[in-house]
């Protein structure tokens, strides 16, 4: 058994287990998504319940016998960003991003460290776009799946600003010969690739992204998306 103390971490989601008790799914800095029992936080003398709650920096102690840990302790070590609205349903997205993307015990610090930015950023950030579409292109970077942006996959060929192309999350960018269903444009790919995101190619990497996200993710679409939209 190992006992780990004082980890950097954030609640990702709970449910409830048994009567009194929590599964909670943690995203920590060296140990990545982890999942904990909180025993006996359900309780009305509990302090904890309110502590492990998501987008609270935290610092978690368990121990681990199992894939399923118990929580020992659990400190909030400053105050959460303010997330409210929009910001608010980009924070459960992300969420819902790293529990579905994330395996469990595989660590990815600098992810982390990009998670706590992003949710600081979103409480002054009128538009979240840029901010989700580059953590979005890290985090499946970060995981094997980076994208392929400033060339064609077989001919090496350079992404031309001007043109249209097909985004196959499986090769990357083809060429086509002009706009139509799922086309992204030459500029759009190597804004994403540079990292400066001007407002004119939001709504299509918006759909380039969920597009390559649900190609990896699979048949089952993610809830924050639908709650958005609701």
């Amino acid at each position: 058994m190992s006992r780990i103390q004082l980890e950097p971490a954030y609640v990702l989601h709970s449910r409830s287990f048994r009567e009194t008790s929590l599964i909670v799914e943690a995203f920590t800095r060296e140990h990545g998504r982890v999942a904990v029992v909180a025993r006996g936080v359900k309780s009305a003398r509990s302090r904890r319940r309110n502590v492990l709650q998501p987008f609270r920096p935290l610092l978690l102690s368990w121990n681990q016998k199992s894939d399923l840990g118990t929580l020992t302790a659990v400190d909030q070590v400053a105050s959460p960003p303010a997330l409210q609205g929009q910001a608010l349903y980009c924070g459960l997205y992300l969420n819902e991003l790293l529990m579905r993307l994330l395996h469990r015990g595989d660590p990815h610090a600098e992810v982390f460290e990009r998670y706590r930015q992003v949710l600081s950023e979103l409480v002054s950030e009128s538009s979240p776009q840029p901010l989700l579409r580059i953590f979005e292109k890290h985090l499946l970077e970060a995981i094997g799946y980076a994208m392929l942006l400033d060339r064609e996959p077989d001919s090496g060929a350079a992404i031309q600003p001007q043109l249209w192309y097909d985004y196959q999350p499986q090769r990357g960018p083809v060429l086509r010969s002009g706009p139509g269903k799922g086309r992204v444009t030459g500029s759009a790919l190597l804004a994403l690739h540079a990292e400066t995101l001007p407002a004119e190619n939001l709504p299509e990497l918006r759909m380039l992204m969920r597009s390559v996200i649900g190609y990896h993710l699979g048949d089952k679409p993610l809830a924050s998306l639908s709650l958005f939209s609701a």
